[in-house]
This record gives C-alpha cells, structure tokens and sequence, in this order.
C-alpha cells in the first residue's frame, strides 16, 4: 500500500514545517517510499477525503490516516516494526516521549522570535496574512519588532539547549550511539530554521553544532532535497 504524506506548502513549493520534518526523518530512517502531497494554511483542499485530519503532517497509508507527528512514529514502528526502530529501547522511547511535550513547549517560543520575519519571507503567498496576524498575536508585537534584538536573545536559545549539550559530551546521539526519533525531534527544529533563516544559531564550538552536522550527513539524502542555507 502506498504511504502519502500531507506537507505544508511555501512559496513556490518551498516545504518548511518542523512536525513534517520529523516524519520525513522517521520515513528515511525506515528507509520507507512515500507520496507527497502539499497543503498551505488556508487551503486543506488536497486533503479531501482524509477522515479526522487536523494539521500536517498527516499520514495515510491505504484507508489508515494518522494525525500529528507523534502519533505518525508510533504507528510506523507498529507496521514496520523490522526497519530500523524509532525507538530502540524503552529509554529511548521514555525520552523521545518527554522531547515530544517538551521541545514545543520550551524550545519553540525562544526560538520562534529569532527567526520569525524570516520565515514570513517562505511562506504561501496566501497565507502571508494568517501566519503575520496569528504569530503576532502570540508573540505581542510585531515579527519585525520580535526579531530586532535577536543577536543578544540567541544567547536565551543557546542556554535552553544545555541539557542536549551534556548528553553529547558523553554520547554522540541524544538517543546513544546511533540516531533515532528523540533526534528527529530536537533536529527537525533546526532544520524549520536552517530552511527559512540564515542566523546563527550556534557557535561552531558547541557539541550541539557537531551533533547537527553529523545528523545532517547521516540523512543527507532528505535534508538534500530540501532547500535551506548552509549550516
């Protein structure tokens, strides 16, 4: 059967979204073929027919339909589950589960203001006003206003990431020797930004800059096809 994945469409088919990120990422590791089908904001007419879709991304796979990125990696480790897991063991999965809650929580809102306008420069053309109007909404200012004192608020991102940067001292993957979901998770975060802004978020010193770069070389065939601005 095949596997369709819903993705969000920018401008001139520009894909960004960080939630489809890390199911791209989960496919590539299942080393799994799959359709792409896009959607903007406003207009979720390429969806019709998906029963009990919300936002991308959003997978289905014959007459299954599954919502919500996290939901998406545990039924591919369900269905598949002889491909390279997503979860090796019960700690990895303990913490891709914690990720999951906590990097949306308190790694999204710090890192949302520094590359903000950026991203509205990506975006759908019709959906321009909608992302401008809800982000200024959460943020209480403009995207303009967000993003002016970002080279001294990327030191609150930088500090926000000291407990990844512990754990790569000791291993080279947040989930031990080799990659797996609790990575996709922190990673696709990068690559929302990587694919919309070209700031600085790291210094070149940092065990979470090497990390990223091993990441993206350890799925270069996905982070290839993508456009975005060096690392």
């Amino acid at each position: 059967m095949q596997i369709t994945l819903c993705d969000f469409l920018g401008r001139d088919n520009f894909r960004f979204s960080p939630y489809v990120w890390r199911t791209k990422l989960a496919l590539a590791h299942k080393k799994l073929d799959y359709e792409v089908v896009g959607t903007t904001f406003l207009d979720k007419s390429a969806l019709e027919g998906w029963t009990g879709y919300r936002l991308a991304p959003v997978l289905k796979h014959g007459d299954t339909v599954v919502c919500d990125s996290w939901e998406i990696a545990n039924y591919l480790e369900r269905t598949w589950p002889a491909e390279s897991p997503l979860f090796p063991d019960r700690g990895s999965r303990a913490l891709a589960s914690f990720l999951n809650a906590w990097v949306p929580a308190a790694l999204y809102p710090v890192l949302l203001p520094l590359i903000t306008r950026d991203v509205l420069d990506h975006v759908h053309p019709d959906d321009r006003e909608h992302y401008r109007r809800t982000r200024e909404a959460r943020l209480g200012c403009s995207l303009e206003e967000a993003q002016a004192g970002r080279d001294e608020d990327v030191v609150g991102f930088r500090d926000a990431l000291e407990p990844f940067r512990q754990v790569l001292l000791e291993q080279a993957y947040l989930s031990g020797d080799r990659p797996a979901y609790a990575d996709f998770i922190l990673f696709a975060l990068f690559q929302w930004a990587r694919n919309t802004s070209r700031f600085k978020l790291l210094t070149t010193d940092d065990p979470v800059h090497d990390w990223r770069r091993r990441m993206a070389e350890d799925y270069r065939e996905v982070v290839s096809t993508s456009d975005g601005y060096p690392y």
